[in-house]
């Protein structure tokens, strides 16, 4: 059986993509990566979705119409704050009152095809290297090697959030057995990972017999984290809040605006997590072996014969091959890509 999709399992499959992969073009720090036109990909006039009121309606906060969250991080808004000084004369003691604008730091933005974060050209910065440990197919050293494969992305990424002044938090990783509670409900592990709120749960044992399958490799393992991840930098830029209030505006998730919407979502993050495998295929950061897995393995992932609203596995393959050799964040803006290619 081949893989389910990413976030919930799928039954059937399609063909494998040509591998292996040549490494994409490197980036550093500085000096941005232009980016190549997706084939087939038609700018579509999706509009912006714009900036909305920091509280939602309740529905929107209750609906759940995604696996995922309805909540971008909350960070202090623009504020003036008010400093009181004291000067001394030789007769009296005067109060005098000063007003001064408090520090702006970097804040969500909510929208999605016309998000700033397109404009930047900002990409996963190289690695100089990652120590990964031997995968070991448990719980205990999944975790492991899960917990040693973030803090290289983590380090590849927070450069281009930074760079487009967009808020940064490190995601959290609970690996787990059984069943977990979570703030976007109950999760088993008997399903793929998911990402909520900032945290990405991961399912101990499943994707080392997933879909009875004997084949193990920890390329699959990274290529996951990478889709997760991309999940996490929705959630950092506010696009992941603004797809929830778009999928609300169009009468709910399960809708047929509303699936296309979470398909864009989705392949947006199939699309990042081909970015995070990009700085992994320099100088030799990890087995070339192991990041062409990956990239096979999200190729492999979509549909399927079930509810569409995670894109088709073709286009699944299109988008994290498209995000791996760009490595540029507007080659990943399925918001305004064409309905075929979201499909």
């Amino acid at each position: 059986m081949p893989p389910p999709a990413w976030g919930q399992p799928h039954p059937g499959g399609f063909g494998r993509p040509p591998y292996p992969v040549m490494p994409p073009p490197r980036r550093s720090g500085s000096g941005p990566v232009l980016a190549l036109v997706l084939g087939g990909v038609v700018v579509l006039g999706l509009g912006a979705i714009g900036v909305f009121a920091a509280t939602m309606n309740n529905k929107v906060r209750d609906a759940g119409y995604s696996n995922y969250t309805t909540y971008s991080p909350t960070y202090s808004s623009p504020a003036t704050t008010t400093r009181t000084t004291t000067t001394t004369s030789r007769s009296t003691t005067s109060p005098k009152t000063s007003t001064q604008p408090a520090p702006v730091g970097p804040k969500a933005v909510y929208k999605l095809a016309d998000h700033p974060i397109f404009a930047t050209n900002v990409g996963a910065n190289d690695l100089d290297s990652c120590p990964l440990p031997k995968m070991e197919y448990n719980p205990a050293g999944e975790q492991r090697f899960l917990a040693a494969a973030l803090p290289c992305i983590e380090k590849a990424w927070q450069p281009a959030l930074k760079a487009a002044n967009l808020p940064y938090q490190p995601v959290e990783l609970q690996v787990f057995t059984g069943t977990t509670q979570t703030p976007c409900g109950s999760r088993q592990a008997n399903s793929t990972a998911m990402f909520c709120r900032g945290v990405i749960y991961w399912p101990g044992n499943f994707y080392s017999s997933e879909g009875g399958t004997t084949i193990r490799h920890p390329g699959v393992y990274l290529g996951q984290l990478g889709h997760e991840y991309g999940h996490h930098v929705q959630w950092l830029t506010g696009m992941l809040r603004a797809a929830d209030q778009a999928q609300y505006d169009v009468g709910g998730f399960d809708t047929p605006k509303g699936l296309e919407l979470n398909r864009r979502l989705e392949l947006q993050a199939t699309c990042l997590g081909g970015m995070t495998l990009a700085p992994f295929s320099h100088k030799g950061i990890v087995p070339m072996d192991v990041v062409n897995t990956g990239l096979s393995d999200a190729g492999k992932r979509g549909d399927y014969n079930r509810r569409p609203d995670h894109g088709s596995a073709p286009n699944n393959e299109r988008w994290v091959m498209h995000g791996h050799r760009q490595n540029n964040i507007k080659a990943c803006n399925t918001w305004a890509a064409s309905p075929g290619d979201v499909s």
